[in-house]
C-alpha cells in the first residue's frame, strides 16, 4: 500500500530544489554536456541506444519520459550523421528497430569514457568513507522517488563490478552449466574456460587488464574479461550471460566497457574468439564494428562447430 499522503512544507520543497540547483551545477549538466556539441538529452538517448538491442522509439520515449515530436528529431539528426540505422520491426510493421552505426558507437565511445572519467574526479575529492556515504545517499534518494510511483517490481538495479575472490569459480561454473544445458558441450569445454580462468588470476596486470561482473539485483548474471595479447593488441574473453538476464541489453553494455577501456589504455586492436553458432554474441560483436577475420570448421567438445576470429580496430 503507498504511504497516505500529506501535506508538503514550503521549506522542504525549498530544500528540494536548492539541492537541484546545487547539484546540476555541481555535475556540469548546465555546461555543454560533456564537452560535447550534443544536448544533455541527446546523450542519454545516444547512451540508451548503444546498451539496448534494437529498441523501438516508442520504447525509448516511453522509457526517457521524452515528446514523442522530440525524441523523431534526435533521431533524425542522429541518421543525418550515419550514426543510426532503422530495421523494419518483425512484430509490428509500423515500428522500426533502432541500432547504433559503427560510427554511432565511434561517437559515443569518447563521451562515456569522459563521463567515467567526471565521476571518478568528483569521487577523487573525497575520502573512501566519504564516498561509501555518498552512494549510500544517492541510493537511498533513488529509491524512495522510484518508489513513490513505480511498482515495487519495475526497477532492478544493474551493477556493474571488480571481481572478487569466489567470482572466477562462478563464471567458469556458469560455462559449464549453460554450453552443456543449451548446446551439449562436454566438461572439456568446461576445463578450457577453468584454464582461461586461473591464467587471468595468475597474470592479471591490472595496468592493462581488467574483468566486470555483472549483478541484477545483487545476484552475479554475467562476465567479460580484457587480457592483454600484445603491447598494441587486447583480448575480450569469457564473456556469458544467464538466461534470465538476456535482452536487456547487458552483454551489449558488458562488450562497450571492453571496448571503453582498450581505447583508454591505448591499445591500437581488440580480437577475440567466438564459434559460428553464437548467434547473439555475434550480433552483438558485429554492431560494435567487429570484422570476422578467419572463420575455419573444427570439432571439439563432441560437436561440430565453426571457430571465428573478430577484430576491432581502436
Amino acid at each position: 500500500m503507498p504511504p497516505t499522503a500529506s501535506v508538503v512544507e514550503p521549506a522542504q520543497v525549498k530544500a528540494v530544489r536548492g539541492f537541484n540547483r546545487f547539484y546540476t551545477q555541481r555535475i556540469g549538466v548546465l555546461d555543454p554536456y560533456l564537452g560535447s556539441e550534443l544536448s544533455l538529452t541527446e546523450v542519454r538517448v545516444l547512451y540508451e541506444l548503444a546498451h539496448r538491442d534494437q529498441p523501438t522509439a516508442t520504447e525509448l520515449g516511453r522509457d526517457l519520459a521524452l515528446d514523442a515530436g522530440y525524441l523523431s528529431r534526435i533521431l533524425r539528426r542522429f541518421e543525418t550523421r550515419g550514426w543510426l540505422a532503422r530495421a523494419p520491426s518483425p512484430a509490428d510493421a509500423r515500428q522500426s528497430l533502432l541500432k547504433l552505426t559503427e560510427a554511432g558507437h565511434e561517437a559515443f565511445a569518447p563521451l562515456q569514457q569522459k563521463s567515467r572519467d567526471e565521476a571518478a574526479a568528483l569521487l577523487a575529492e573525497l575520502s573512501a568513507p566519504e564516498r561509501d556515504k555518498l552512494i549510500a545517499a544517492m541510493d537511498t534518494v533513488q529509491q524512495l522517488l522510484d518508489a513513490s510511483h513505480k511498482p515495487a517490481t519495475a526497477t532492478r538495479t544493474v551493477v556493474l563490478r571488480d571481481p572478487r575472490p569466489g567470482d572466477m569459480g562462478w563464471v567458469v561454473m556458469q560455462h559449464g552449466e549453460i554450453y552443456s544445458r543449451e548446446y551439449r558441450f562436454t566438461n572439456e569445454f568446461e576445463a578450457l574456460v577453468a584454464d582461461v580462468a586461473a591464467k587471468f588470476i595468475r597474470n592479471f596486470d591490472p595496468a592493462w587488464e581488467k574483468g566486470w561482473i555483472a549483478e541484477i539485483d545483487g545476484e552475479r548474471v554475467g562476465s567479460v574479461f580484457v587480457v592483454r595479447k600484445s603491447a598494441t593488441v587486447a583480448q575480450l574473453r569469457l564473456l556469458i550471460l544467464t538466461p534470465g538476464a538476456r535482452g536487456h541489453g547487458l552483454g551489449g553494455r558488458l562488450t562497450d566497457e571492453c571496448i571503453a577501456f582498450a581505447r583508454s589504455k591505448g591499445y591500437r586492436k581488440m580480437t577475440l574468439w567466438t564459434n559460428g553458432h553464437l548467434e547473439a554474441a555475434r550480433a552483438i560483436y558485429k554492431s560494435r564494428g567487429f570484422k570476422l577475420v578467419q572463420s575455419e570448421p573444427f570439432h571439439a567438445y563432441a560437436q561440430d562447430l565453426i571457430s571465428e576470429i573478430w577484430e576491432l580496430k581502436l
